[in-house]
């Protein structure tokens, strides 16, 4: 069969003199897709598979991530014959008169291939502060905050994400708005902490949501929902924050 792949060197580089980062082209050759033909009965039943076989026999030098093939730590995220998904668990297509086109996660930035640049998404993670944040510090850390099971059930289809970025890369909002909206991932593990009974921040935390873009670029397409590999719902998380929003802002004017 035959498997396309976006084959780029398009990397981005820090540009201290500018006081920012700036996109350059390496040498080489532009960005393109390449074709690679495989036999299937030589080869895994998984896209991953086909790109490893790519990889140790026929082109070392095609880059892409990887690392538990089981569906589990999201380094393979990809754009697989036009949806977001993880290499690892998404089957080949045995159809020997399709071809299988592969492509890193849109509307990023690509480092090289099927790598993008996560450097954005994980800054914007880091700034949900994804903690728990006590008010009281008098424990010291020395003793476990305790937790009823209907608050730990809660937060069921909230933890279990562990940010493969499949959702945000999916959403329109997040393409255009990327650097000002936190996008459907960020956003579900900031609903995460805001309704975790341990946590004594919920305010401040929404208060940190409050400008036009964080939050309220969201709209309601929920792509992102029916993109998550996990069959998590961020989509329900986002609408969930922009309740307690309109009750906090209320709150606020009232006050």
């Amino acid at each position: 069969m035959a498997v396309v792949v976006a084959r780029s060197l398009r990397r981005r580089f820090p540009a201290a003199a500018l006081g920012g980062a700036r996109l350059q082209t390496c040498t080489g050759d532009k960005p393109h897709m390449q074709t690679y033909e495989i036999d299937l009965n030589n080869c895994g039943p998984m896209v991953l598979d086909a790109l490893i076989k790519i990889k140790n026999e026929i082109d070392s030098t095609l880059t892409f991530r990887r690392s538990c093939r089981e569906g589990i730590c999201g380094s393979c995220a990809m754009n697989i014959n036009g949806g977001n998904t993880l290499a690892c668990t998404c089957r080949i297509d045995t159809n020997l008169n399709k071809v299988s086109k592969i492509y890193p996660l849109p509307h990023m930035y690509v480092i090289k291939d099927l790598g993008p640049d996560l450097s954005n998404f994980y800054a914007q993670y880091k700034s949900i502060e994804r903690y728990l944040k006590k008010k009281d510090e008098s424990r010291g850390g020395k003793e476990q905050y305790l937790q009823s099971i209907g608050d730990r059930e809660k937060l069921d289809g909230l933890y279990e994400c562990i940010l493969w970025t499949c959702c945000s890369t999916s959403c329109p909002s997040y393409w255009w708005n990327g650097d000002k909206y936190l996008g459907p991932a960020v956003l579900m593990q900031a609903y995460r902490w805001m309704i975790d009974s341990r946590d004594d921040f919920t305010e401040e935390r929404l208060a940190k949501l409050q400008d036009p873009f964080s939050l309220y670029r969201c709209h309601t397409i929920k792509k992102c929902t029916r993109t998550c590999p996990n069959g998590l719902n961020p989509g329900k998380a986002i609408a969930a924050i922009k309740k307690m929003m309109a009750i906090y802002k209320e709150k606020q004017a009232s006050a």
